[in-house]
């Protein structure tokens, strides 16, 4: 692997019908200065609150020790010396999967008690040799954990899951022991085939939501779905506000020009220049109406155009939600926003530094931020809570 491949971490969960609080717990940091990145899924014991702290201090504890390069057995033990113990069943640990992958390809996956992780090369399920480590007994439990490691090669996607998805269906006349970890990769590698650019986060919603449909679509434990993705990165543009100087508008419709990957417009006044600068004609597209966001524009060779600050404002809010299937459900430029930036990897920002003098009128909504703070706001969030590479430049 090399500087043209680009590693996509996503996942998506629910919470077990009746908790407000998913016992499960995804996690991914990027060590820039290491080059490599860790993610850690932990499946708290139980559901609920309890469960998501036992699975908050498991993948937080977990990506510090591997990311200081302390020795897994080692690391495993601390963990679990850790954890406070249930004064019922006297036991207070988590499962869990780190993978800690290097911009190199080298992979290294250590698996505690939860489901085994899928390998897909290609489209195809890959067997990979595990190291079984056995653990001091701990409260008089046997603990065992497993090691793998590999080179990754682009096209490759890891997958890891919570006992919500390969229990889904338990009980019920097709799967009266759960749907299974062989059938879910079995699956899993059917959907890439059919769809070769599944991205990663488009793998692991249809994989929660294939759960789902096991339990009537009412979730009976914490299901979660994780995945790794090395490919080629997709990029975007994003283009917002007029240039500071009008001669400069020249230079904003070349950036558009010359840009290769997908190119969206924030604002309507810079939509107006590149039109006019382009020579083509921006039509507006009433198909996605909504009470609070205004309708975005069409023009030719352009993904997405949308209002400027209102809109940008709602995306760095959808942004912050995280991981909820919510943030969806409307068709409104925000989202098809928000969507487009998660399903890309290194993102740039132009943005043009003329004040917009509506934006300054104290009796508009507090959070109607000038735009140029709104986008470092997105970049930030999209590098802490995505992993995508920013860019902003100023013009």
């Amino acid at each position: 692997m090399n500087e043209k491949f680009f590693i996509e971490i996503d996942h998506f969960q629910v919470q077990k019908k009746g908790n407000f609080a998913c016992g499960d717990v995804f996690l991914s940091r990027k060590f820039a200065e290491q080059n490599r990145v860790i993610t850690v899924l932990a499946d708290g014991l139980g559901s609920g609150v309890k469960a998501c702290v036992l699975a908050t201090l498991t993948t937080t504890m977990a990506a510090k020790f591997i990311s200081e390069n302390i020795d897994i057995k080692r690391s495993a033990e601390i963990i679990m010396e850790t954890l406070p113990v249930c004064k019922v069943r006297q036991i207070g640990y988590s499962t869990f999967t780190i993978i800690d992958m290097d911009y190199s390809g080298k992979t290294r996956i250590i698996e505690h008690d939860n489901p085994s992780y899928v390998l897909l090369s290609q489209g195809k399920p890959v067997n990979i040799e595990k190291t079984r480590i056995n653990m001091p007994a701990w409260n008089d439990k046997e603990t065992v954990i497993y090691y793998s490691s590999f080179k990754s090669m682009p096209g490759d996607r890891i997958a890891v899951f919570s006992d919500g998805v390969s229990q889904s269906g338990m009980g019920s006349k097709n799967f009266p022991l759960g749907w299974g970890e062989e059938a879910v990769e079995e699956w899993m590698g059917e959907s890439v085939s059919r769809n070769p650019e599944l991205s990663a986060g488009e793998l692991a919603r249809k994989t929660v939501y294939k759960s789902l449909t096991h339990d009537n679509n009412q979730a009976r434990d914490d299901i979660t779905c994780g995945v790794v993705y090395v490919r080629k990165p997709r990029k975007t543009l994003v283009l917002t506000g007029p240039p500071f100087l009008k001669e400069n508008d020249g230079n904003l419709a070349r950036i558009a020009e010359e840009f290769e990957g997908k190119k969206i417009i924030c604002g309507g006044t810079t939509a107006g220049i590149l039109a006019r600068e382009l020579g083509r004609t921006v039509h507006l597209d009433l198909s996605c109406t909504d009470a609070e966001i205004p309708p975005g524009s069409v023009m030719e060779g352009f993904h997405l155009i949308t209002e400027g600050t209102i809109t940008l404002g709602k995306a760095a809010s959808l942004l912050e939600s995280g991981s909820s299937g919510e943030r969806f459900k409307t068709n409104n430029c925000a989202v098809r926003l928000v969507k487009a930036l998660i399903d890309s990897d290194i993102i740039r920002f132009v943005v043009g530094t003329r004040i917009n003098e509506a934006h300054q009128d104290p009796t508009l909504p507090r959070e109607l931020e000038i735009r140029r703070n709104i986008v470092k706001r997105i970049a930030g969030i999209l590098e802490r809570n995505y992993l995508k590479e920013t860019d902003i430049s100023f013009l």
